[in-house]
Formats: C-alpha cells, sequence, structure tokens
C-alpha cells in the first residue's frame, strides 16, 4: 500500500517512545476512552513521505497511557523508528457524528472569525481542561494581531456557527480577551 492523501485520513495519536527491549512502543491516544485506537487498524504512519500501514500485535493500558506492540517489530532498535510518528486511520473507518458533533481533527485548522467579522486565527490545537474542551486559536498574519487565544468550547455560548465546507467558524468572543 502506497501513499495515502492525508485528508482522506484522522490523526488518533502518536507513538511517543519506546518501552522494553522487545519491540513495543507508548503510544499517546486522542480517543476516548484511550484504548480505543486499538480498535483501529490499520494504522497509518508516514516513512519518507509515504502512509504505511502498521498492524497492532497488541495494546493494553500502563500505568497512565498506553503500550502498544506493533507487527514485525521485535527490537528496541526497530521500534525507535516509530517514535514521533502520528499514527492515523482512514476517515471512513470513524463512526458517523451526530448532527452539531465534530472530530477534533475537524476544527483544526479553522479560520476563527468574530461575530463582528474580526478574523482571531486559526484553531491550531483542542485541549481537555476537565470543566469544558478548549480550542488554542493562534494569530496569523491576516488576523486582527498575532495573540494566541484560548476559547472554551461551549456550543451555542461561545461556538455560534462552524463551517467545515468554508473552513471557518463563527464566535461570540472579545477580541480584547
Amino acid at each position: 500500500m502506497s501513499s495515502k492523501n492525508s485528508e482522506a485520513t484522522v490523526v488518533l495519536g502518536s507513538v511517543t517512545a519506546v518501552y522494553g527491549i522487545k519491540g513495543w512502543v507508548k503510544v499517546y491516544s486522542h480517543t476516548d476512552p484511550l484504548e480505543n485506537i486499538f480498535s483501529y487498524g490499520p494504522w497509518l504512519m508516514e516513512f519518507d513521505g509515504e502512509w504505511k500501514p502498521v498492524a497492532v500485535e497488541a495494546g493494553k493500558p500502563h500505568g497512565k497511557g498506553l503500550v502498544a506492540k506493533l507487527t514485525g517489530v521485535n527490537d528496541r532498535t526497530l521500534a525507535s523508528k516509530y517514535c514521533g510518528k502520528e499514527i492515523r486511520v482512514d476517515a471512513s473507518q470513524l463512526p458517523e457524528l451526530a448532527a452539531g458533533e465534530y472530530y477534533w481533527s475537524q476544527l483544526e485548522n479553522l479560520m476563527v472569525y468574530t461575530e463582528s467579522g474580526q478574523l482571531l486565527g486559526k484553531v491550531s490545537h483542542l485541549m481537555e481542561t476537565g470543566a469544558n474542551d478548549v480550542l488554542v486559536v493562534k494569530g496569523t498574519e491576516q488576523s486582527i494581531d498575532r495573540k494566541q487565544r484560548l476559547l472554551p468550547w461551549l456550543p451555542d455560548q461561545v461556538i455560534k456557527e462552524i463551517n467545515l465546507e468554508s473552513g471557518t467558524m463563527r464566535v461570540d468572543w472579545d477580541p480584547e480577551f
């Protein structure tokens, strides 16, 4: 299997470090619950500009994180080649969402505008804070300033409209914050 268009894939996590000497790796997962990352496969990882399928032989919780044994990876040296790699899956594997629900990956890179049309910046990423998720919006060359803003994910209150086709989000937010 050769290169995959990255738009047709979704980032579910990444390989962070080797674990032990038998080819296991530590995995950071964006799925909820974390172990759901093992429900998808094959994982797709980029090597030399090509997206290659990677099969997971075994996966399990370990401490506060996860560890995985990748098929054909039997020692620490080979496992180290996977460190720092994004874990993607084909987007068609993800369940359909109800209206008004979004995957985080769909929100990343949206341009964020106030209700009066001022560009605040682009969604860099999202964070879980416990109370509610937070959008990290970074200023761009075209935005009103270069400031980074943290906007709470509060649909109807702060988040007024999301348009995936146009790549925009409209928010009720004071640019002075």
